[in-house]
Protein backbone atom coordinates (compact mmCIF):
# COMPACT_ATOMS: atom_id res chain seq x y z
CA UNK A 1 0.00 0.00 0.00
CA UNK A 2 1.28 3.48 -0.84
CA UNK A 3 2.22 5.83 1.99
CA UNK A 4 1.53 9.53 2.28
CA UNK A 5 4.49 11.77 1.54
CA UNK A 6 3.79 13.55 4.85
CA UNK A 7 1.38 13.04 7.74
CA UNK A 8 -2.25 13.48 6.70
CA UNK A 9 -3.95 16.53 8.25
CA UNK A 10 -6.40 15.89 11.09
CA UNK A 11 -10.03 15.37 10.16
CA UNK A 12 -12.24 18.39 10.80
CA UNK A 13 -14.90 17.54 13.37
CA UNK A 14 -17.62 19.31 15.30
CA UNK A 15 -18.89 18.49 18.80
CA UNK A 16 -22.27 16.80 19.21
CA UNK A 17 -24.46 16.88 22.31
CA UNK A 18 -23.60 13.70 24.17
CA UNK A 19 -19.80 14.09 23.89
CA UNK A 20 -19.41 12.57 20.43
CA UNK A 21 -17.90 14.18 17.32
CA UNK A 22 -19.43 14.82 13.91
CA UNK A 23 -16.81 14.24 11.15
CA UNK A 24 -17.09 17.18 8.76
CA UNK A 25 -16.74 16.47 5.05
CA UNK A 26 -17.85 19.67 3.28
CA UNK A 27 -19.50 22.98 4.18
CA UNK A 28 -22.16 24.42 1.88
CA UNK A 29 -23.86 27.80 2.38
CA UNK A 30 -27.07 29.28 0.98
CA UNK A 31 -26.97 32.91 -0.13
CA UNK A 32 -29.63 35.51 0.76
CA UNK A 33 -32.26 33.16 2.14
CA UNK A 34 -34.12 35.71 4.29
CA UNK A 35 -36.12 38.38 2.45
CA UNK A 36 -35.00 41.30 4.63
CA UNK A 37 -31.34 40.33 4.30
CA UNK A 38 -31.67 39.97 0.53
CA UNK A 39 -33.01 43.53 0.43
CA UNK A 40 -30.25 44.94 2.64
CA UNK A 41 -27.69 43.38 0.29
CA UNK A 42 -29.40 44.86 -2.77
CA UNK A 43 -30.97 41.58 -3.87
CA UNK A 44 -34.45 40.47 -4.88
CA UNK A 45 -36.16 38.32 -2.21
CA UNK A 46 -38.48 36.54 -4.63
CA UNK A 47 -38.32 32.76 -4.70
CA UNK A 48 -35.79 32.33 -7.44
CA UNK A 49 -33.78 29.10 -7.22
CA UNK A 50 -31.39 29.19 -4.23
CA UNK A 51 -27.69 29.67 -4.90
CA UNK A 52 -24.81 28.10 -3.00
CA UNK A 53 -21.18 28.70 -2.08
CA UNK A 54 -18.72 26.70 0.02
CA UNK A 55 -16.25 26.97 2.86
CA UNK A 56 -13.38 24.57 3.62
CA UNK A 57 -14.10 22.04 6.35
CA UNK A 58 -11.10 23.30 8.31
CA UNK A 59 -12.52 26.84 8.47
CA UNK A 60 -14.58 25.72 11.50
CA UNK A 61 -14.13 27.46 14.85
CA UNK A 62 -15.54 25.28 17.62
CA UNK A 63 -15.94 25.12 21.40
CA UNK A 64 -16.16 28.92 21.65
CA UNK A 65 -12.60 29.40 20.42
CA UNK A 66 -11.38 32.81 19.26
CA UNK A 67 -11.55 33.80 15.58
CA UNK A 68 -8.62 35.87 14.29
CA UNK A 69 -9.52 38.99 12.30
CA UNK A 70 -8.63 37.94 8.73
CA UNK A 71 -6.07 39.59 6.50
CA UNK A 72 -6.87 41.66 3.40
CA UNK A 73 -10.13 43.11 4.73
CA UNK A 74 -11.26 46.22 6.54
CA UNK A 75 -14.93 45.19 6.67
CA UNK A 76 -15.45 41.83 8.38
CA UNK A 77 -19.17 41.04 8.84
CA UNK A 78 -21.16 38.66 11.02
CA UNK A 79 -24.00 36.40 9.79
CA UNK A 80 -25.87 34.14 12.26
CA UNK A 81 -27.31 30.99 10.65
CA UNK A 82 -29.10 27.72 11.31
CA UNK A 83 -26.73 24.91 10.31
CA UNK A 84 -27.94 21.51 9.10
CA UNK A 85 -25.75 18.44 9.67
CA UNK A 86 -26.28 15.70 7.09
CA UNK A 87 -26.28 12.13 8.38
CA UNK A 88 -27.45 10.18 5.32
CA UNK A 89 -26.27 11.00 1.81
CA UNK A 90 -28.05 11.04 -1.50
CA UNK A 91 -28.59 12.82 -4.82
CA UNK A 92 -31.80 14.21 -6.29
CA UNK A 93 -33.43 14.05 -2.86
CA UNK A 94 -37.16 14.93 -2.95
CA UNK A 95 -38.11 17.69 -0.52
CA UNK A 96 -40.65 15.44 1.18
CA UNK A 97 -37.87 12.94 1.98
CA UNK A 98 -35.17 15.45 2.95
CA UNK A 99 -35.66 15.45 6.72
CA UNK A 100 -34.74 11.77 6.86
CA UNK A 101 -31.22 12.71 5.69
CA UNK A 102 -30.57 15.13 8.58
CA UNK A 103 -28.51 14.11 11.59
CA UNK A 104 -28.94 17.33 13.52
CA UNK A 105 -28.79 21.11 13.78
CA UNK A 106 -26.51 23.79 15.22
CA UNK A 107 -26.10 27.53 15.41
CA UNK A 108 -23.30 28.89 13.24
CA UNK A 109 -21.67 32.09 12.03
CA UNK A 110 -20.77 32.82 8.42
CA UNK A 111 -18.00 35.41 8.79
CA UNK A 112 -17.57 37.42 5.60
CA UNK A 113 -14.93 39.76 4.15
CA UNK A 114 -17.64 42.11 2.91
CA UNK A 115 -15.30 44.43 1.00
CA UNK A 116 -13.74 41.52 -0.88
CA UNK A 117 -17.20 40.16 -1.64
CA UNK A 118 -18.31 43.51 -3.05
CA UNK A 119 -15.21 43.69 -5.24
CA UNK A 120 -15.81 40.16 -6.51
CA UNK A 121 -19.43 40.97 -7.37
CA UNK A 122 -18.46 44.16 -9.17
CA UNK A 123 -15.88 42.33 -11.24
CA UNK A 124 -18.04 39.21 -11.77
CA UNK A 125 -15.49 37.02 -10.01
CA UNK A 126 -15.95 34.18 -7.48
CA UNK A 127 -16.71 34.84 -3.81
CA UNK A 128 -14.28 32.20 -2.53
CA UNK A 129 -11.79 34.44 -0.74
CA UNK A 130 -14.55 36.55 0.83
CA UNK A 131 -16.30 33.54 2.37
CA UNK A 132 -13.95 30.56 2.58
CA UNK A 133 -11.02 31.93 4.56
CA UNK A 134 -9.42 30.50 7.72
CA UNK A 135 -11.60 30.62 10.87
CA UNK A 136 -14.63 31.83 8.89
CA UNK A 137 -17.17 29.32 10.27
CA UNK A 138 -17.71 29.37 14.05
CA UNK A 139 -20.07 26.54 15.01
CA UNK A 140 -21.95 25.63 18.16
CA UNK A 141 -22.83 22.23 19.54
CA UNK A 142 -24.72 19.99 17.11
CA UNK A 143 -28.02 18.80 18.54
CA UNK A 144 -29.31 15.50 17.08
CA UNK A 145 -32.67 15.78 15.35
CA UNK A 146 -33.68 12.62 17.17
CA UNK A 147 -33.66 14.71 20.36
CA UNK A 148 -34.88 18.16 19.26
CA UNK A 149 -36.90 17.39 16.14
CA UNK A 150 -36.77 19.57 13.04
CA UNK A 151 -37.16 23.29 13.85
CA UNK A 152 -39.38 25.17 11.41
CA UNK A 153 -39.82 28.32 13.48
CA UNK A 154 -38.11 30.01 16.40
CA UNK A 155 -36.05 33.07 17.22
CA UNK A 156 -32.58 33.38 15.68
CA UNK A 157 -30.58 36.20 17.30
CA UNK A 158 -27.02 37.47 17.45
CA UNK A 159 -25.54 39.75 20.10
CA UNK A 160 -22.24 41.57 19.64
CA UNK A 161 -20.78 42.77 22.94
CA UNK A 162 -24.19 42.17 24.51
CA UNK A 163 -26.13 44.27 21.97
CA UNK A 164 -28.64 42.62 19.63
CA UNK A 165 -27.56 43.10 16.02
CA UNK A 166 -29.55 40.40 14.20
CA UNK A 167 -32.98 39.22 15.27
CA UNK A 168 -35.24 37.05 13.12
CA UNK A 169 -37.24 33.84 12.99
CA UNK A 170 -36.57 30.56 11.21
CA UNK A 171 -40.07 30.77 9.75
CA UNK A 172 -38.82 33.68 7.62
CA UNK A 173 -36.55 31.45 5.53
CA UNK A 174 -37.36 31.94 1.84
CA UNK A 175 -36.34 28.36 1.10
CA UNK A 176 -37.10 25.83 3.85
CA UNK A 177 -34.56 23.27 4.98
CA UNK A 178 -36.18 20.43 2.96
CA UNK A 179 -36.25 22.66 -0.13
CA UNK A 180 -32.59 23.61 0.38
CA UNK A 181 -31.56 19.94 0.60
CA UNK A 182 -33.63 19.07 -2.46
CA UNK A 183 -32.05 21.87 -4.50
CA UNK A 184 -28.47 21.31 -3.32
CA UNK A 185 -28.66 17.57 -3.97
CA UNK A 186 -29.35 18.26 -7.64
CA UNK A 187 -25.90 19.91 -7.89
CA UNK A 188 -23.93 17.41 -5.79
CA UNK A 189 -24.53 14.10 -4.09
CA UNK A 190 -24.76 14.93 -0.41
CA UNK A 191 -22.82 12.72 1.99
CA UNK A 192 -22.68 12.04 5.72
CA UNK A 193 -20.57 14.77 7.31
CA UNK A 194 -21.77 17.61 5.10
CA UNK A 195 -22.88 20.84 6.81
CA UNK A 196 -25.31 23.33 5.27
CA UNK A 197 -25.46 26.95 6.48
CA UNK A 198 -29.00 27.99 5.60
CA UNK A 199 -28.78 31.80 5.36
CA UNK A 200 -28.91 34.80 7.69
CA UNK A 201 -31.57 37.30 8.75
CA UNK A 202 -31.12 41.04 8.30
CA UNK A 203 -28.86 43.14 10.51
CA UNK A 204 -25.45 41.96 9.28
CA UNK A 205 -22.72 44.39 10.18
CA UNK A 206 -19.03 45.06 10.78
CA UNK A 207 -16.82 43.56 13.47
CA UNK A 208 -13.68 44.77 15.20
CA UNK A 209 -10.96 43.02 17.16
CA UNK A 210 -12.16 42.41 20.69
CA UNK A 211 -15.82 41.94 19.74
CA UNK A 212 -17.57 39.07 21.52
CA UNK A 213 -20.30 37.32 19.52
CA UNK A 214 -23.05 35.20 21.06
CA UNK A 215 -25.66 33.73 18.73
CA UNK A 216 -28.69 31.72 19.80
CA UNK A 217 -31.37 29.77 17.95
CA UNK A 218 -34.46 28.68 19.85
CA UNK A 219 -34.47 24.95 20.65
CA UNK A 220 -31.13 24.52 18.83
CA UNK A 221 -28.44 26.20 20.90
CA UNK A 222 -25.69 28.80 20.91
CA UNK A 223 -22.54 29.73 19.05
CA UNK A 224 -19.86 31.89 20.64
CA UNK A 225 -16.59 33.42 19.53
CA UNK A 226 -14.36 36.44 20.07
CA UNK A 227 -12.67 38.32 17.24
CA UNK A 228 -8.98 38.73 18.06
Amino acid sequence: MSEYVFAAPPRAAAPVAGEKLFPVRRIFCVGQNYAAHAREMGGDPTREPPFFFTKPADSLVIDGADAPYPSLTHNLHHEIELVVAIGTGGAQIPADEALAHIFGYAAGLDLTRRDLQAQARENRKPWDMSKGFDFSAPLGLIQPAAQIGHPKAGRIVLKVNGKVTQDGDLSDLIWSVPEIIAALSTYVALAPGDLIFTGTPSGVGPLERGDVLVGEIADVGEVRTKIV
